[in-house]
This record gives structure tokens, C-alpha cells and sequence, in this order.
């Protein structure tokens, strides 16, 4: 009973975020100049050097929503994620081609807060 508690929880929360990606702007929209855009991810337990988590996010720009919400890496961890949508914006406006940014998971576990952060590296292309 419990793992379909969570298995539903966690359908529950991907619904959410779909939802509000498809209720979001498009990133097109908002740079209209954006050509590429790639973040380089990794996500590391606060106070720990070993790496949790890396890869390689690729954003089609002319159908990403401009919403960057990036969930835990970590399968217990609860209401947790990465909002990083406010500083890749404001980066992206700034029409900035290589920027850095880190964000600590808002999330739970157990009955402590989840220690992890997430790191990232931006590389954007844009028209002239």
C-alpha cells in the first residue's frame, strides 16, 4: 500500500509540473532572439563532494515553456525540486551566452530538510 502511495504521489507531482509547463510562456516568445540553449546539471548532497547526479539538458527552444523546474534527485525526498526559472530568465534576457547558477532542494526526508544542490552551467546561442 505504501509504494502506490508513493508511486501516486510522484504521478501526482509530474501532472502538477506538466501542467504548469503547459500553462507557462514559451521560451521563444519571451527571447524571441534565443537560438540554443543546453545546461550542463549536477546535483550533489550538500556538504559531501561525491557527485550525485549529471547530464545534459537540451532545450528545444521554439516549444519549451519558459519554466525551469528541475525535480530532486533523490527518490525520497518529498515536495522537493529545483525552481531555477527566475535566474535562467534573467539571464537569458541579459542575453548572457555562458552563466553559472545553484539551487538547494526545498524538499524533505525523513523528518529533516533534503540536502541536495544542484548546480548548473547554461550555454546559450542567440540571433545577431
Amino acid at each position: 500500500m505504501r509504494a502506490h502511495r508513493k508511486h501516486t504521489a510522484a504521478a501526482q507531482r509530474s501532472a502538477e509540473r506538466r501542467q504548469r509547463e503547459d500553462e507557462a510562456p514559451r521560451l521563444r516568445d519571451e527571447v524571441p532572439e534565443l537560438l540554443h540553449l543546453s545546461l550542463d546539471i549536477e546535483e550533489r548532497s550538500e556538504g559531501t563532494a561525491a557527485l550525485q547526479q549529471k547530464h545534459t539538458r537540451h532545450i528545444v527552444v521554439d516549444h519549451a515553456p519558459a519554466l525551469f523546474l528541475i525535480p530532486c534527485g533523490d527518490p525520497k525526498c518529498e515536495d522537493g525540486g529545483h525552481d531555477v526559472t527566475y535566474a535562467i530568465m534573467r539571464s537569458l534576457r541579459g542575453r548572457e551566452t555562458e552563466f553559472t547558477g545553484e539551487d538547494g532542494c526545498t524538499g524533505s526526508l525523513g523528518g529533516g530538510t533534503c540536502r541536495r544542490v544542484l548546480y548548473y552551467l547554461a550555454a546559450a546561442e542567440y540571433r545577431r
